[in-house]
């Protein structure tokens, strides 16, 4: 899995940064939610922030350049969509530490029930 993703990153050297350095900013996150519901404007982004439109146009860039926003032109419009097949590569990632935590929880739910049952 690990070489998969790493193997994914030098196929696509072509980008400056990769998925997970676009969703460790807590703005970029927060872009991502707002779009994970509706497309929207970067100026309609932008009203949710304090930070200045040029700021969020910056984090929307990064977004972009890791696929995880697609930006399309509908007339003198620039609408930012959600790109959640390509959150797939965190999910990948994660699914190995989510199957570690499972089995330790399985362990201390054991654990607590043969506590409990004496």
């Amino acid at each position: 899995m690990v070489a998969y993703i790493c193997n994914r990153m030098i196929a696509n050297k072509s980008m400056r940064r990769d998925v997970f350095q676009a969703i460790a900013d807590p703005t970029r996150r927060a872009i991502l939610s707002l779009l994970a519901m509706n497309a929207m404007t970067p100026n309609a982004i932008a009203a949710h922030f304090d930070s200045s439109r040029q700021a969020i146009s910056k984090h929307i860039q990064i977004l972009a350049e890791c696929q995880l926003v697609v930006q399309k032109q509908q007339g003198r419009e620039i609408n930012c969509h959600f790109n959640a097949e390509k959150m797939k590569e965190v999910d990948v990632w994660m699914e190995q530490f989510r199957k570690q935590w499972e089995d330790r929880y399985d362990q201390l739910d054991n654990l607590l029930n043969d506590q409990k049952d004496k």
